[in-house]
């Protein structure tokens, strides 16, 4: 049996940069004038939510699939699509890398290394909310769930997400598990300086200045706004306004109440501790002000 072990995850919490990140690394990695759109990034990445994959394994149309169901497949279609293509290649994932019901849901048959993608989640949670298409309350609720896992019977397949702190823990923990950790703010503070970091010092490839300009000016938030106000996202959610709308960082100090700070605050302080002293800082201040 050939080694299987050709996938990168591209892995993060939902709204925490997966999708820039996957646009920098094709706009970088693909030649020039070939690079994907981003209605167009499985030409360069794929994700491990793919019904055609799990269509193939399950030699029947996935649909209205139980979450049993899903996890007997999932085995199989992350074989397949580890073998999809030849070498090392890019996979997005939401899921935890846990045993989940007695499925590892991040096999290691399949796994080369992860980059898992942060983001802090007092702005996480506002993103979060207006891709739910919910109220703040219920979103903070969907990250504090340690069972939260999405995805509805009709589709077949779900994303184990597990709230906030465990999913960032499940990834940069897991046992035997080589990985790189990109945060959300550095990428926006210093894209150079943090791609640099990503392709040099994880990918072990010979950073071309030129090609990084050029990928980091291609995918500026501008950019793939433009992008989707002229020809839409199809990621997007249908109820969805507008998939890129503020790409920002520090913007819940004017969107949430104390209430949902200290709620956030209480439900993560030790992985904010550990990956955001200086925003649970912030947060800390914050309270007191209004307290």
């Amino acid at each position: 049996m050939s080694n299987l072990q050709r996938i990168i995850w591209l892995a993060s919490y939902p709204k925490s940069g997966n999708t820039w990140l996957r646009n920098l690394l094709a706009q970088y990695f693909m030649p020039d004038g070939k690079a994907p759109d981003i209605n167009n990034l499985r030409q360069f990445t794929t994700g491990d939510t793919r019904r055609d994959f799990y269509e193939a394994a399950a030699g029947e149309p996935f649909v209205n699939k139980s979450v049993e169901e899903w996890l007997t497949i999932r085995p199989k279609a992350l074989r397949m699509i580890a073998a999809s293509r030849p070498n090392h290649h890019f996979v997005k994932t939401h899921c935890m890398a846990v045993n989940y019901m007695g499925q590892d849901l991040i096999p290691s048959e399949v796994t080369a290394a992860a980059i898992y993608v942060i983001r802090n989640p007092f702005d996480v949670v506002l993103s979060y909310a207006r891709h739910l298409s919910t109220d703040i309350d219920t979103t903070i609720g969907v990250m504090t769930n340690p069972d939260m896992i999405v995805g509805l019977p009709e589709n077949g397949i779900y994303d184990a997400l597990g709230s906030w702190d465990n999913n960032v823990a499940s990834w940069t923990t897991a046992e035997g598990l080589s990985h790189y950790v990109v945060r959300y703010e550095d990428l926006l503070d210093k894209p150079a300086k943090t791609m640099r970091g990503l392709l040099g010092k994880f990918l072990k490839v010979q950073v071309d200045s030129r090609k990084l300009a050029r990928a980091i000016k291609a995918s500026s938030f501008e950019a793939m706004k433009a992008f989707e106000d002229k020809h839409g996202f199809f990621e997007k959610p249908k109820d969805m306004k507008s998939f890129f709308a503020k790409g920002q960082a520090g913007v819940w100090r004017d969107e949430l109440t104390p209430e949902q700070v200290e709620r956030l605050r209480d439900a993560f302080k030790p992985t904010l501790e550990k990956w955001y002293p200086e925003v649970l800082a912030e947060a800390e201040t914050f309270l007191k002000t209004a307290s």
